[in-house]
């Protein structure tokens, strides 16, 4: 089995490419939760959604978010009738989210209900959210303090973020994460911005031992050098890290065995493994899939 780390949209659409060489039932991935809100009464959750559509083959591969051919009568009436929503969401979007937010508020746990809804959507990856735990981030900035998603769909990076706010309960890794993990002949953590969608996964308590003696490959998500201003920078440098493959590296130094650099950039990370990662379009994913895949197998035999 294949574990992979997700935090972001990089990393599903590795997984577009993966899955033409691997069996679904052969990979797991573990989603980042610290972005989870309520919107709405509902429950969202970025990743885990954006995960749960593209093995059930229906995420919107344009935007990387959503379901494919969704509506949006409900959002645009909500506004109409003095409601607001950061960000849109879609009317099949917002039934998954209202039957997770059902099973929440009955006592289930997020794991309980990814569970359900994947068997609904008859998907064959264990998708793992990376806790049970409601953990919840905000930033600060000049402005004063704000969600995530409101942070990045109408200030787009353009205030600073002066610090990154957890709030919730611990973060602890589920002991079906934990399971994943150990039983990985690699984990593999995609080109997600490893400040907002990765570290939150590493924070949670149990994932740094269990990656002790796991082989890890680490996808760097700067393919042109450093990040221009925006909401992936200010996370970056909100967390001490610069923009750029180096921070990248920085940030996962303490676990990682090959990390992987885009050929252009210009960036130089000593010990790199170069390869074209990027992926406009599907036969690009799954190229860089095959590359990544070759060296899981090659370390495996």
């Amino acid at each position: 089995m294949i574990t992979f780390l997700a935090g972001g949209t990089g990393t599903p659409r590795l997984l577009r490419g993966v899955r033409q060489i691997v069996f679904d039932p052969e990979i797991a991935v573990v989603a980042n939760t610290a972005e989870d809100s309520w919107i709405s009464g509902n429950h969202l959750s970025p990743t885990l959604d954006t995960l749960m559509f593209l093995f059930a083959g229906i995420l919107n591969t344009r935007a990387w978010q959503g379901i494919r051919g969704d509506t949006f009568a409900t959002h645009r009436y909500l506004e109409r009738v003095g409601g607001r929503e950061v960000p849109p969401i879609g009317d099949r979007a917002r039934a998954f989210q209202i039957a997770r937010a059902n099973m929440l508020r009955q006592g289930r746990t997020i794991s309980e209900a990814a569970r359900v809804q994947g068997d609904a959507l008859g998907i064959t990856a264990t998708i793992l959210p990376m806790t049970d735990a409601a953990v919840a981030t905000s930033v600060e900035t000049g402005d004063g303090i704000m969600p995530v998603s409101v942070y990045c769909s109408e200030y787009a990076g353009d205030a600073g973020i002066r610090r990154i706010l957890r709030s919730g309960e611990e973060a602890v890794a589920t002991d079906a994460v934990l399971a994943a993990l150990l039983a990985s002949d690699a984990v593999i953590i995609g080109p997600d911005n490893p400040a907002r969608g990765i570290l939150p996964i590493l924070a949670c308590r149990g994932v740094a031992d269990a990656l002790e003696d796991r082989f890890v490959i680490a996808v760097s998500p700067f393919r042109d050098g450093a990040l221009e201003e925006g909401c992936g920078a200010a996370f970056m440098r909100a967390a001490g890290y610069e923009p750029t493959s180096s921070g990248a590296y920085c940030a996962y130094a303490d676990i990682v065995d090959v990390f992987v650099q885009d050929i252009r950039d210009p960036v130089e990370v000593e010990g790199s493994l170069r390869l074209n990662t990027r992926m406009w379009r599907e036969r690009d994913s799954e190229s860089l899939a095959w590359d990544i895949i070759a060296i899981v197998r090659q370390h495996a035999s």
